[in-house]
């Protein structure tokens, strides 16, 4: 892992991530650090000592900001500096307004993670105050000593991945309007109707489960509006052909006649609080309608995501790793954005906070756990993502098992599912940096063996 120095791989990647924030952050530069609000921007001038060397409190939106700007351009040109670093923290969408102004007018712009601020903060003083005045000091100390990042561009260059990336966002969203619609029907029915529940294995995954509940609860087209003695007097087979009806209106082919005939004889079943059973028909007809609308809303985002992946040309690779859907994959660049822009692929991993992370001091080896700080976001898709995978994947389904049967140091499910989805991570950031479809002789191997054994 080092050459003759003793330099190390990760002392290079540090060394090449260092000199990448040094062209960002010159010498030569003044820091602008901007504690960012809604209508309360405090700006501070900095040497790189973090002297403040001017302050200023702007009352205005972001997008006013370019004022300031200029203000702040004159003073560090009045201390004898060439140009200055814009800094701030990425404060929802206002660090965006921000970096287009300072690109605007050729300034760098770095920003500095909440987190090192807040940890930073309790070393001023130990005190932990936290004001506007002090937090745009503090903002410009940390990018003074290169603890900051270069954000993900705003230029019409990223445009395509900026729109991936709502779209992404708004995938979440629907994702939780339809489990919360689920969980919210399956309450309902164990309150009023618990025998339903028994009629289906799966019951709101099986088309004819949901459509004869639509067709028993329903008050549009005719339905009975929740009388389940009025649907018990339809009889099976009239009841049959408005399931059947209405499973054809969902999109599907024909009913499952077991569920069918076991919700059918459920409506005489009187478990459940009788006297509530009216109200909560009428409140699941609701959820049902709800559920229908963010399934659809779901699709429509789905199918667009998809849409900006070819766009980006990226479909044919991502999805050449057995197992990835084009949505899977999709959801996962949402969150990481352009992966041409992490320096490896141990990077990735991190991101998502799924990186092990060493205990390691003299003699002691302590127990390697993930590190858990990272994206969210991007943890849940790589997380979902896993599931198709190892059904489909051999590579991947051979190392689950592996990791989850060696005699030594063998892991939890739960923890070799987070080991296969570091290295879904890490595969596909290899697939669509190097533009090369996935291989799963080099996933099972790595580079170093396919080598040898071309060469031999």
């Amino acid at each position: 892992m080092n050459n003759g120095s003793g330099v190390s791989r990760g002392d290079r990647n540090r060394n090449a991530k260092l000199s990448r924030l040094r062209a960002a952050v010159p010498v030569t530069n003044a820091i602008v650090g901007i504690d960012m609000a809604d209508r309360k921007q405090m700006v501070v001038v900095t040497d790189h000592d973090s002297k403040v060397l001017a302050r200023r409190t702007f009352r205005c939106k972001a997008w006013d900001l370019g004022a300031a700007l200029d203000w702040a351009s004159q003073r560090a040109s009045r201390a004898g500096f060439g140009g200055v670093t814009v800094a701030c923290e990425p404060t929802g969408h206002r660090w965006m307004v921000l970096a287009q102004l300072a690109a605007e007018r050729g300034m760098s712009f770095v920003c500095v993670q909440p987190a090192a601020s807040s940890w930073a903060r309790k070393t001023e003083d130990l005190t932990s105050d936290k004001t506007d005045d002090k937090d745009a000091v503090l903002i410009a100390r940390l990018t003074g000593q290169l603890r900051c990042y270069l954000p993900e561009p705003v230029d019409a260059g990223s445009a395509a991945w900026a729109r991936l990336r709502h779209l992404g966002a708004r995938r979440e969203q629907l994702l939780e309007q339809h489990v919360a619609a689920v969980q919210t029907l399956r309450d309902l029915l164990e309150c009023v109707w618990p025998a339903a529940l028994e009629a289906a294995r799966q019951p709101f995954k099986s088309t004819t489960f949901v459509a004869a509940l639509a067709v028993v609860v329903g008050q549009a087209r005719g339905r009975d509006g929740g009388d389940l003695a009025r649907t018990r007097r339809l009889g099976c087979a009239r009841f049959e052909r408005a399931v059947r009806a209405e499973v054809t209106r969902r999109g599907g082919v024909r009913p499952c006649l077991r569920i069918l005939r076991r919700l059918f004889a459920a409506l005489t079943d009187g478990a459940g609080v009788l006297a509530h059973r009216p109200a909560v028909f009428e409140r699941i007809e609701w959820t049902l309608a709800d559920w229908d609308a963010a399934r659809a809303k779901l699709e429509e985002t789905e199918a667009r995501m998809t849409g900006v992946l070819d766009e980006l040309g990226l479909t044919r690779l991502v999805t050449s790793i057995d197992g990835l859907s084009p949505v899977g994959a999709a959801a996962i660049l949402a969150q990481t954005g352009d992966l041409t822009r992490f320096t490896s692929a141990r990077a990735v991993v991190k991101h998502a906070g799924l990186a092990p992370r060493e205990r390691k001091s003299g003699t002691f080896t302590g127990r390697a756990r993930v590190t858990g700080a990272g994206r969210p976001g991007l943890q849940v898709a790589a997380w979902r993502a896993v599931w198709g995978c190892l059904q489909t994947n051999r590579v991947y389904a051979a190392r689950y098992r592996h990791l989850t049967g060696r005699e030594h140091n063998r892991l939890t499910p739960t923890q070799a599912q987070t080991a296969v989805a570091g290295a879904i991570l890490r595969q596909l950031y290899a697939v669509v940096v190097q533009q090369r479809a996935w291989d799963p002789v080099i996933a099972t191997h790595g580079t170093k063996t396919l080598v040898e054994v071309t060469a031999a």
